[in-house]
């Protein structure tokens, strides 16, 4: 690592996400959690051993100013859903009004992990929309999608979505850790939440491109921003074409200057081939950073001039929670599993209370997407 007298030691937005342990030795801020030990084990043994520390467990403690957590789970497995939910309670209970911000794995519709999924999805984002400010959703059916097309890869193993997701979470976090005008996170929840349950966001980000595509084709503002707002570039399994979108945030990095963005935002507006929702036509969000993002050397993944990520609120996200829900009423009609988690200390009656808060969700989301403007247009809420 560098000295802290270039990073490090003085330099806040560094130390946002790493601490100092010894001599010029920064670690993440960050903790691990599973309820099966051989996942743990391969932090504690594996290659990544020497970057992380095992006196991990009271950071909220060290913190001299929290702003908020950053939460990682999958819902259709047990420690995700389940011990993720009642993390994400006690956060509520012990730390107030702190920003939750989730990246959230969904079950994909056609690969099934487990035959509860449908359960475990529907019980934890029953809690998912009480007690985080906004949920980046993911489907790991789809970023293998992603890969396979843009990526030229035959056998495709964890590591390839794991390097993609990981580039969507660096520029959502890249403006926390250097300078830039979008800085805090609850800025997302500002921009991109206008009614306090629909916070379920999509992601996407371009351009996904293999190192020897990259040598012939260097793709301009326009170009990677109207990439990203293409149904197959979405990492979860709904089509934006569907729904109407109700606020978008573009986090541009590297080569891009604030006029090309501005005109590409203008072209998206004039043509209206992006719809929104009537009482908010115009909600963009932008942001600059003039970090490069970095890759794994070796990887899939190329290095460009310039990338987006997108992070926005649809009401097509409604197509994820259908799919679940149908999944879960095949099941429960017939109570199929529920003895399961009627012996481990649940009642059944939260079945039901969690499946009526995701109809509701479905209900809310059909309804934004019907209402009609009313009073004056906003301003276009372009910022830089």
């Amino acid at each position: 690592m560098p000295s802290d007298k270039t990073v490090g030691g003085g330099d806040d937005a560094f130390n946002t996400f790493f601490s100092k342990i010894g001599a010029g030795k920064h670690v993440p801020r960050v903790i691990f959690v599973d309820l099966e030990p051989t996942v743990i084990d391969e932090v504690r043994t594996g290659l990544t051993v020497n970057s992380f520390t095992l006196n991990s467990l009271s950071l909220a403690d060290n913190c001299t100013s929290l702003q908020g957590f950053l939460v990682f789970n999958a819902v259709g497995r047990g420690t995700g859903s389940g011990l993720g939910s009642l993390l994400l309670e006690r956060l509520s209970v012990d730390y107030g009004k702190k920003s939750k911000l989730g990246f959230t794995v969904y079950p994909s519709p056609q690969v099934s992990t487990s035959v509860v999924e449908p359960y475990n999805s529907v019980l934890s984002t029953h809690f998912l929309l009480e007690h985080t400010d906004v949920a980046v959703l993911l489907d790991n059916e789809d970023i293998y999608d992603i890969c396979k097309r843009s990526l030229d890869i035959e056998r495709l193993t964890y590591t390839n979505p794991n390097r993609l997701v990981s580039q969507v979470i660096s520029s959502v976090t890249a403006s926390l850790r250097f300078d830039c005008a979008l800085n805090v996170v609850t800025e997302f929840h500002t921009n991109l939440v206008p009614y306090l349950r629909i916070h379920f966001m999509l992601s996407s980000y371009a351009p996904v491109i293999s190192a020897e595509k990259a040598y012939h084709e260097q793709l301009s503002v326009a170009e990677i921003t109207n990439n990203a707002f293409e149904p197959s570039s979405m990492m979860a399994k709904c089509d934006p074409r569907h729904g109407k979108y109700m606020a978008c945030c573009l986090m541009y990095r590297c080569g891009v200057v604030p006029k090309d963005v501005n005109t590409t935002v203008a072209t998206i507006k004039t043509k209206q081939t992006i719809q929104f929702v009537d009482w908010c036509p115009t909600g963009f969000k932008c942001g600059i950073n003039y970090q490069p993002p970095t890759v794994v050397p070796g990887g899939d993944l190329a290095k460009v001039q310039r990338v987006v990520c997108m992070i926005s609120n649809s009401t097509s996200v409604a197509e994820v929670f259908s799919r679940i829900d149908h999944k879960f009423d095949l099941m429960y009609a017939k109570r199929t599993f529920v003895h399961w988690y009627v012996g481990e200390g649940m009642e059944e009656g939260e079945f039901s209370k969690a499946r009526e808060d995701l109809a509701a969700l479905e209900k809310s989301y059909e309804e934004v997407g019907a209402e009609s403007a009313e009073g004056e247009d906003g301003d276009d809420g372009d910022e830089y």
